[in-house]
């Protein structure tokens, strides 16, 4: 029988991607289920079921005290031994836009080689001032460790956030991200030749929707496990998704471009049960 890699989806308390991304994740060969925050948290499930983590998106806690605030404590207080032996496993984890500001607020991103559950980074409010809802380009970076964007140069995909922009204390801080390859991926000009468009330059809005910097919109640890970024690459499993679907502007088939992402995961996983 062949070996299925289990991914736990969380829900609960506004997360509002969780079946969406459940569902992608099935698409990619695992077996998801949706498992609410508080099974974890009151010890009547335990992480170590599972071989991938999923933090979605969505507005978990009404964003109350700023977006994944809440949630990331829940987190860091009362999972944060489990979290530590997923990690210890090599177990990866992913979050997505509300889940990726968890992460961050968690401590687990941008973390250490052993998460010490530090926040040392932050997601705050787009310089736009509203909440962006939009298709944008996104290169990689063919350094990285991260497992989850091995052989992905460029995808498009959307954003739907109000803070999505990556803040760091201090330069030197963003000089060791990138010295250490875990800027993963950025908002780039989409006329640019795919892999060619990383900048630290600042990028006008709305290709840069937040105004993030160097025009971040994903980061991995330094283990190349656990990814957090804020598009959404489950909107875009499906090539009828994008919005030019109908001009012929994209690839005629049907597995859309943020499906690589899970299926590196899955592929992994499968290659370490």
């Amino acid at each position: 029988m062949v070996n299925i890699p289990k991914v736990a989806v969380l829900f609960g308390f506004g997360i509002n991607c969780d079946r969406e991304t459940a569902a992608v994740f099935e698409l990619a060969g695992a077996q998801s289920e949706r498992v609410h925050v508080n099974n974890f948290v009151n010890n009547e499930r335990d992480l170590s079921e599972f071989h991938i983590l999923a933090v979605p998106g969505g507005f978990s806690f009404g964003d109350h005290l700023g977006s994944g605030r809440l949630l990331g404590n829940r987190m860091r207080f009362a999972m944060r031994k489990q979290l530590s032996e997923f990690v210890a496993a090599g177990k990866p984890i992913i979050g997505i836009c509300n889940g990726f500001q968890v992460l961050v607020k968690t401590g687990l991103l941008p973390g250490r080689e052993k998460p010490d559950f530090e926040q040392s980074a932050s997601l705050t409010l787009n310089n736009s001032g509203r909440y962006e809802d939009r298709w944008i380009t996104l290169d990689f970076d063919p350094n990285s460790k991260c497992i989850w964007t091995k052989g992905i140069t460029r995808i498009e995909c959307p954003v739907r956030h109000g803070e999505g922009r990556f803040v760091m204390p201090s330069i030197t801080d963003l000089d060791t991200l990138e010295k250490n390859h875990q800027i993963v991926t950025r908002y780039v000009d989409p006329s640019t030749e795919p892999g060619k468009g990383i900048t630290n330059e600042d990028l006008p809005f709305p290709i840069c929707p937040n105004g993030s910097i160097r025009n971040i919109a994903g980061i991995c640890d330094p283990t190349g496990l656990i990814f957090g970024l804020m598009p959404h690459p489950e909107a875009a499993y499906a090539n009828f998704l994008h919005p030019h679907h109908t001009r012929k502007e994209i690839q005629e088939e049907i597995l859309g471009e943020g499906m690589k992402i899970f299926q590196n995961a899955v592929n992994y996983a499968k290659s370490n049960l």
